[in-house]
């Protein structure tokens, strides 16, 4: 018999212990709408930008903030809040998170001027940060085999689709709240949402029994911090237009994720509680190649919406409205594959990821030539079936990707695992959303006027790091198939990582 479990391992009923939380279908839908509207948050708000900065009287760089201050302050916070969750309770870290996310929500839409604005979004940002891992950490703490590979598919649908339709449901928001305070809307609409899923959540959300308070590990939260931080800051200060001369911080973050890395490895060896236990990397199946493919995959699945609004609305001349409805089919093409992709994970692996990416890059690759080639007045009509393939492909990808990233993970490491997870994500976007729209403008500049080449360009760019992606899943695949041939004893790695945890 192995070591006593975590305490909400003890108080959470699985299909291991003879039983299931009856009610665990609708938590999850209380923890899915959270995540979609803080994941959401990252994307609707650029399409208000113009509309706040003449309301506010703000400079672009000031008001470009209130885009990456948000994901700058969502990346900062997500391992050591997995890791606080995981210490003291999911429950009571979603719900503070939530009921701060839909405060902070309230007071950026009343915000009276841009440096008010830019500090209730950092906080919003933090807020968005806690709650995010917990939804992960959720799933894993609810649902057991083929169950939760559907809850996986459900999650990865969200991500997905919360990072496509934001040009959508910002343009929907202007538009019905119209006029010059109309902006304030796209944050007033987390209220009532958010209200709700509190109150559902204080209700449906297992609880964790009160147990001994375990230790944070300060010294990893501050070098992993410091890490985030270095590698993010450069990408933030030129995405919005201010200092450009920092890039000598990527050395410096490398510097303090090595510095993490050592510092956690110490920790484990002395039976302590790492904040991101390196055991996850070594024995965990899935889960540093999953990790990677998610990173990969987001530097070119985010850059490239930014690169398409910037397009259809300073090219083309279309609306926030219009030009987030020109990108829909690659939004719905998601929704549906994820719906799907979480019930053929099971069946079919890592296959399933490559056939998604192999889509994705063929759908984007498509967009990138039609748009380039075809008369602007057609072009776009054009685009809609290349757009679907990708967003089936894309479909494919992150649900099932985080399927097979995370379900070797233990229940008690879950929530630093899939925080450590979306800080890949985060930083992966972050890279997307400075260099794809950077160089956008840089083939605008060669060739004024020429948004043509410069849409194919930006987006020809990020089909790359999915080819990476795609090349890993590839590389994962096999692997599996070869370790088919010749079988294991499927304990070994996965009690070795569940060994002195108890």
């Amino acid at each position: 018999m192995s070591g006593p479990r975590s305490r909400e391992e003890r108080t959470v009923p699985t299909q291991a212990d003879g039983g299931t939380d009856p009610r665990r279908w609708k938590a999850l839908w209380v923890t899915l709408v959270a995540g979609f509207m803080s994941l959401l948050d990252v994307t609707i708000v650029a399409v208000a930008l113009p509309s706040m900065q003449r309301d506010l009287h703000a400079s672009a760089p000031a008001i470009q903030w209130v885009v990456s201050g948000y994901a700058l302050a969502f990346a900062l916070v997500l391992v050591t809040a997995g890791r606080v969750g995981d210490a003291i309770g999911r429950h009571r870290v979603f719900l503070l998170a939530l009921t701060a996310f839909v405060l902070c929500s309230a007071a950026a839409g009343a915000a009276p001027n841009i440096t008010f604005l830019v500090v209730a979004r950092l906080a919003q940002g933090v807020a968005a940060g806690c709650l995010a891992p917990q939804n992960s950490a959720l799933i894993q703490q609810l649902f057991r085999g083929a169950e939760r590979g559907r809850a996986f598919g459900l999650f990865g649908a969200t991500v997905g689709i919360s990072s496509a339709v934001g040009p959508v449901v910002g343009g929907l928001v202007l538009a019905l709240a119209d006029g010059p305070q109309g902006w304030r809307w796209i944050f007033y609409v987390n209220v009532p949402i958010g209200a709700i899923a509190l109150l559902l959540g204080i209700r449906l959300l297992p609880r964790a029994a009160p147990g001994r308070r375990e230790r944070l590990d300060l010294g990893g939260v501050v070098l992993l911090g410091c890490g985030v931080l270095a590698l993010m800051l450069p990408l933030v200060l030129a995405e919005s237009g201010g200092v450009r001369h920092l890039w000598w911080l990527f050395a410096v973050g490398a510097a303090f994720l090595v510095a993490f890395a050592r510092w956690e490895r110490r920790i484990a060896a002395r039976e302590g509680r790492p904040l991101l236990d390196p055991r996850l990397v070594t024995d965990a199946r899935g889960y540093a190649i999953g990790a990677a493919i998610a990173t990969l995959y987001f530097v070119g699945f985010s850059g490239v919406w930014l690169v398409f609004a910037l397009y259809f609305q300073n090219g083309l001349g279309y609306s926030p409205l219009r030009s987030g409805l020109a990108v829909t089919p690659f939004a719905l093409g998601s929704a549906c594959a994820a719906a799907i992709a979480g019930r053929l994970v099971d069946r079919l692996g890592r296959l399933l990821t490559v056939c998604g990416l192999a889509g994705v890059v063929l759908g984007l690759g498509g967009t990138a030539l039609i748009l380039r080639l075809a008369p602007a007045g057609t072009a776009v009509w054009l685009a809609l079936p290349a757009l679907l393939a990708g967003g089936l492909g894309s479909g494919c990808v992150i649900s099932p990707n985080v399927t097979m990233t995370l379900r070797e993970v233990p229940v008690r490491m879950a929530g630093a695992a899939g925080g450590a997870l979306q800080t890949g994500q985060r930083l992966g976007g972050a890279i997307g959303t400075a260099a794809l729209p950077g160089l956008f403008y840089v083939v605008l500049g060669a060739h004024p006027h020429d948004y043509r080449a410069a849409v194919a360009t930006a987006v020809g760019l990020g089909i790359l790091p999915v080819l990476c992606a795609l090349a890993l899943a590839v590389h994962d695949w096999r692997r599996h198939r070869r370790t088919r041939r010749a079988p294991c004893p499927p304990e070994v790695s996965h009690g070795h990582l569940h060994a002195g945890q108890g």
